[in-house]
């Protein structure tokens, strides 16, 4: 018997997907595809990337999904209608916020709630933070309000009452009344999603789920019918924010925790090839067609944040991998604004009409068409010879939109649109390390994506990041990432107690709670495990402070002074301050239950049958490429799945493959190791 494992990623310009299969013999077969997404229903493009690799769904053992519906519904606001039923007295909580301001510098902005005032309902009830019932819970005017958000045409609705997170008695009941009237299973209780104080940040999560739960529901629904049509009788895994997959039967129950499920996925996949090549602290770099998505990865674990704020006023609080996100991508529109400035993204040209070089009709330049106009890209295989635009064409269109705005030649356009793009990702290569107190210089830079090669050692030269490694196939990491990927669950709950005064008891039972919860939901999804295991946190802060800090916990039986170790090491590493005499406060406690699912081989994704013997016998050719360092030169041109295991070149150099291609720029030096990944030590020549 061999076994199937298909991964597919849905990105905003390109569907990419890996099949896997290990015969009974111990043969490996490799399936890969890569198609434009296709935007109006993103099903399509899956299934045209199962066609393209030519997938017998029927003996797919696991389809891995990782999907942006979500995250696109919401930055797009095409999302369900929902009411809110809360608090009296708390109608306006989520428009009310934070009172931040969209431009710090500016009273600028504006911000509009996914629920509009006249759909938040009050209800009399009211317990306090310590389970005192100080109004009682009036079930009728539950009931009344049901039935007034239904008569309004809400599709979903959202319970958000005060102090639920700790006591959720009336949360409960009220779940209970709405869902005898409600006529679907769009029903959002506040603390259900999320068990932390702060009503603001609860309230937003819990309508962000509502708000995106029936677009979920139906997608998943139309693909796996489409799926089930066409041969696959198992149950699908989609992708989570957080790092882990969850079955798609009951993904739709807790919805939000699939937004930025497609970057969650790359840093999964960067985390896995990492640790088999040996580098443990990377940076992950992730340059698609239409954003760059930048994250940590710390002694082989990736960086998870419950912090993340999708825009504006719309804090998500559930945990996820933390990921940066700039609309910088091969797609990013270059163009010069009113003051004279050359502007790079985050408009994009999308999978259509996409780059000039695409030759589908679009007129304004791209990082892209950039790239192809100074030799980074190949002209043979993206201008045909039947494609309407030439390279002159490009030229002349760089000259046109930013040559003469800005009185450069074409070419001299084209590297300013790339020295402005490697800006901005430097930016925010320093937003997840300097600015959280890690030296860039400690780690491993892990360029992947279809444009992410491209790009990788001008920003290590920038940054000083001494290694740049570039994965089997960095042009469908993200796929390679659902493969990978185990099952995990997230639970959170608040305590908010000063350490010194909290009982661990109660501490060691909510672990252990969250524990058996984690457990019985892996069982009820089906999935087949090796092994499971939990890992444990806790948020902290210093008494009076408002920001909090995450630690790792040893086990669910920590000890208040291993608590306290943990906390004060994580502060100095992060602030360079030791503050002995204030006293710290466990805010929430948090476990991650994960399902280790089997692992794959990453010798797969590079066979060693199709390498070459000899570094002269990859090598395809010669064409002029401009560079930062030394302008125009004649560069070698390589095939990237013919480099011989171990080999050494220096740059400059051009190392081309089906899915990307990598700059090895003047006095960089490349070597191939074992599992076919590139590792690049910028600045340095080579050594064979």
């Amino acid at each position: 018997m061999s076994a199937v494992v298909v991964g597919v990623d849905v990105g905003g310009t390109f569907t990419d997907l890996i099949l896997m299969e290990r015969g009974a013999d111990g043969a490996a077969r490799l399936g890969l595809a890569k198609v434009p997404t296709t935007l109006d229903n993103q099903a399509f493009g899956v299934l045209a990337a199962l066609r393209e690799a030519g997938a017998e769904l029927s003996a797919v053992a696991e389809l891995v999904h990782g999907t942006t519906t979500t995250t696109n519904a919401l930055l797009e606001r095409k999302v369900a209608k929902v009411g809110l039923i809360t608090t009296a007295g708390f109608r306006d909580v989520l428009e009310l916020g934070r009172r931040t301001r969209p431009q710090p510098y500016g009273m600028y902005g504006r911000f509009e709630p996914l629920i509009p005032r006249e759909l938040r309902l009050e209800v009399p009830e009211r317990v306090d933070a310590e389970g005192e019932v100080l109004t009682p819970l009036d079930e009728a005017a539950v009931e009344g309000a049901c039935r007034q958000l239904l008569e309004a045409g809400c599709e979903a609705l959202v319970i958000h009452f005060l102090h639920a997170y700790r006591h959720p008695e009336h949360e409960l009941r009220a779940g209970e009344i709405a869902r005898e009237l409600w006529p679907n299973a769009y029903v959002t209780l506040g603390h259900a999603i999320l068990s932390e104080f702060r009503e603001y940040e609860r309230g937003t999560t819990a309508a962000v789920n509502a708000a995106v739960q029936p677009v979920l529901d139906r997608y998943l629904g139309k693909l796996a019918g489409e799926l089930k049509t066409q041969g696959y009788g198992r149950d699908l895994l989609l992708m989570q924010g957080n790092g882990g997959t969850v079955a798609a039967k009951i993904a739709a129950e807790e919805a939000v925790k699939t937004v930025m499920s497609g970057p969650a996925s790359g840093v999964m996949a960067a985390a896995f090839t990492a640790r088999s090549s040996g580098q443990v602290n990377l940076i992950t770099y992730d340059m698609g067609g239409t954003s760059t998505d930048v994250g940590l990865i710390l002694e082989g674990v990736p960086a998870v944040s419950s912090e993340l704020e999708l825009e504006y006023a719309m804090p998500i609080h559930v945990p996820m991998v933390d990921v940066h996100t700039i609309g910088s991508g091969g797609g990013s529109l270059a163009s010069v604004d009113e003051a004279g400035l050359l502007q790079v993204g985050p408009e994009s040209a999308g999978a259509t009409p996409g780059p000039i070089c695409f030759g589908r009709g679009g007129t304004r330049p791209t990082i892209t068409d950039a790239n192809l106009l100074l030799g980074r890209l190949d002209p043979g295989r993206l201008l045909s010879v039947d494609s309407p635009v030439s390279l002159d064409d490009l030229r002349a269109a760089f000259q046109r939109e930013i040559g003469e705005r800005l009185s450069l030649s074409g070419d001299e356009a084209a590297a300013a649109v790339l020295r402005i793009a490697n800006d901005k990702m430097a930016g925010a290569i320093r937003m997840v390390s300097l600015s959280r107190g890690h030296d860039p210089r400690d780690f491993a830079l892990f360029a992947f994506g279809g444009a992410g090669p491209l790009h990788a050692t001008a920003l290590a030269r920038e940054l000083a990041i001494p290694t740049v490694l570039i994965p089997a196939r960095p042009g469908i990491t993200n796929a390679l990432g659902c493969i990978v990927a185990d099952l995990r669950h997230d639970y959170v709950r608040t305590l908010n107690v000063p350490l010194p005064l909290a009982d661990m008891e109660e501490v060691h039972a909510v672990y252990a709670e969250q524990t058996a919860e984690g457990l019985a939901t892996i069982a009820r999804e089906g999935v087949a495990v090796e092994e499971t295991q939990a890992l444990y946190f806790a948020d902290m802060q210093f008494q009076g402070q408002t920001h909090l800090l995450t630690v790792a916990v040893e086990d669910a039986q920590v000890g208040r002074e291993a608590l306290h170790e943990a906390f004060a090491k994580a502060y100095w590493q992060r602030f360079a301050v030791e503050l002995p005499e204030i006293r710290p406060v466990l805010v929430n406690l948090h476990t991650a239950v994960i399902g280790k699912r089997p692992s794959v081989a990453l010798e797969v994704l590079l066979p060693p049958e199709a390498r070459a013997n000899r570094l002269e016998d990859a090598q395809l050719g010669e064409r002029s490429v401009w560079y930062a360092l030394g302008g125009w030169q004649d560069t070698a041109i390589y095939a990237r799945d013919k480099l011989p295991f171990g080999a050494a070149l220096s740059g400059p150099a051009i190392v081309q493959q089906l899915d990307t291609t990598l700059v090895l720029e003047p006095q960089d030096a490349l070597t191939v190791d074992a599992y076919g990944n590139l590792i690049v030590t910028a600045g340095r020549e080579a050594r064979a």
